[in-house]
């Protein structure tokens, strides 16, 4: 008996699942400019960056959403959020060229949080233009200060990256203690006596406006408990004459892709049966995405993203505010606000869940030689191009026929119901697989067809994008609805205004 499709489809939210509805302006898209092909929506990003703000409210709190800006270098994007309330949003940038990018895009300098590694030139440019240091080491500290000093630059706003917090014995309720998992971004608090020092050496040319973390983990408890740390961190920092007045959490906060939990509970169940070899297996050439088969018991842990999460983006936020903290047992937004704390928080993939999409035509489909039932569908596109499976993220694209059949250059027909697909790319790699797993679609594409990947916008669109055999990387365009039909531009000829006349809103 065949087995039953295990589909993965994607959440779809407006206005994302209008553009999917109108198939002829995205074959005319990609007609137009080839595949692959990215499709941006600008006005969701501040649609999101508002959904954000609207748990600051919720909880009475101050502070800055801050877009990392590494999970898209759309100029869009960027470029929409700068027209944003300059007092809510500002700009994460992890280098000198996305530094540089901000600036061009509309943003002025103390809206931009310097994170990620910084070499002399990044933090030459962001002492320069008044942004905020986010720093990782007292050396890191030791070398902006050099840098202000030397070129007489004005005080720059420093906050310190934390890492490795400890909760204290005395409460744990067991006597032990339990520490964060380990990073290799930021100072780990048993040792920030040495940045507290450097900071009082550098008093005249640099001053602590907050304590920040980044951790790696979807655990709301260890989250909180960062947080609460970073708080109480706080009062000793001005106990040492110093003032510091916010809390940087970093990201994390997460994306639903997929629609359905149950879809994604049968997926990840026939998962371990495949690699228990119960079922068929799942992916190409027995892939277990980190599970393997020991003597008959599932052993390893799937590199998988949580694809289907019923709290993600804004919601975690409002959750992490609202659970109380594991030493004073008051929620953490009422220990910023009772401490006069601003909160800062640094989303990327969150800020643009539902931006856009990855458009791919298909070039050639045939049978699998080892599986009459199974197809090898053959894309305008390879692995770099939309890195979804790179991060672990597993969803179905969106099937948009072309009207009136295929190209022409084939004559396969379509299929009669669901069937299962094997996508590959366009290079000369047998590992140039844009998903390992088996993808149902509802019937067999035709050349000429197009993929949709939908929300691929937080990093699956460029930050493994490459070029190799020559083959095309994907153009990036912002798609904006006006007068009842999809308009589109160049990435970097979009501005947040309403008409070509410039005549804002």
């Amino acid at each position: 008996m065949k087995d039953a499709p295990l589909y993965l489809r994607p959440r779809v939210d407006p206005p994302l699942a209008s553009l999917l509805q109108d198939a002829s302006f995205l074959h005319a898209l990609c007609d137009a400019l080839g595949s692959p092909l990215n499709v941006l929506l600008p006005e969701v990003v501040a649609e999101n960056a508002e959904r954000f703000r609207s748990v600051y409210r919720r909880h009475h709190l101050a502070g800055r959403v801050y877009f990392a800006h590494k999970a898209n270098r759309s100029s869009a994007l960027v470029r929409r959020l700068a027209a944003c309330d300059p007092a809510a949003v500002g700009i994460d940038v992890a280098s000198l060229d996305e530094l540089r990018h901000a600036l061009g895009c509309g943003f002025t300098g103390e809206r931009v949080m310097a994170t990620g590694p910084k070499d002399r030139d990044f933090l030459w440019l962001a002492a320069r233009v008044g942004a905020t240091v986010n720093l990782d080491s007292a050396g890191e500290l030791d070398r902006l200060a050099h840098l202000v000093r030397r070129y007489g630059l004005g005080r720059v706003d420093v906050l310190v990256r934390l890492s490795e917090f400890e909760a204290d014995a005395g409460h744990t309720g067991a006597g032990t203690r339990v520490l964060s998992r380990r990073s290799r971004f930021g100072t780990p608090v048993g040792r920030s006596a040495d940045v507290w020092r450097a900071l009082e050496r550098h008093a005249d040319v640099v001053e602590l406006t907050g304590l920040a973390y980044h951790l790696d983990t979807t655990a709301l408890e260890e989250k909180a408990r960062a947080l609460e740390r970073c708080v109480l961190l706080m009062d000793e920092c001005r106990g040492r004459g110093l003032r510091p007045r916010a809390v940087d959490i970093g990201g994390g906060f997460g994306v639903g892709y997929v629609a359905d939990a149950g879809e994604w509970e049968r997926w990840t169940t026939a998962l371990s049966e495949a690699v228990l070899g119960v079922r068929p297996s799942l992916a190409w050439r027995g892939h277990g995405y980190g599970l393997r088969n020991e003597g008959g018991t599932v052993r390893g842990t799937a590199a998988l993203y949580p694809a289907h999460r019923s709290v993600a983006g804004p919601g975690y936020l409002d959750a992490l505010l609202s659970r109380p903290a594991p030493v004073l047992g008051r929620p953490p937004a009422t220990l910023l606000l009772e401490h006069l704390n601003d909160l800062y928080v640094e989303p990327g993939r969150a800020l643009v869940d539902q931006c856009g999409l990855s458009l791919a035509r298909v070039l050639d489909v045939r049978p699998t030689g080892d599986d009459p039932t199974r197809h090898l569908v053959r894309l305008g596109m390879n692995a770099g191009d939309v890195s979804l499976e790179e991060h672990g993220v597993l969803v179905d694209p969106v099937l948009l026929p072309r009207a009136g059949g295929g190209d022409g250059r084939h004559d396969e027909p379509p299929g009669g119901g669901p069937v299962g697909v094997h996508l590959v790319g366009n290079l000369c790699l047998e590992a140039d697989l844009i998903t390992r797993r088996v993808v149902y679609l509802p019937r067999l594409p035709r050349a000429g067809d197009l993929l949709a990947f939908v929300n691929t916008a937080g990093y699956a669109m460029d930050f493994h994008a490459h070029h190799a055999q020559r083959q095309p990387v994907a153009r990036t365009v912002a798609v904006t609805r006006g007068e009842g039909a999809w308009r589109w531009c160049p990435d970097e000829d979009y501005w947040p205004l309403t008409d070509p006349q410039g005549v804002p809103s």
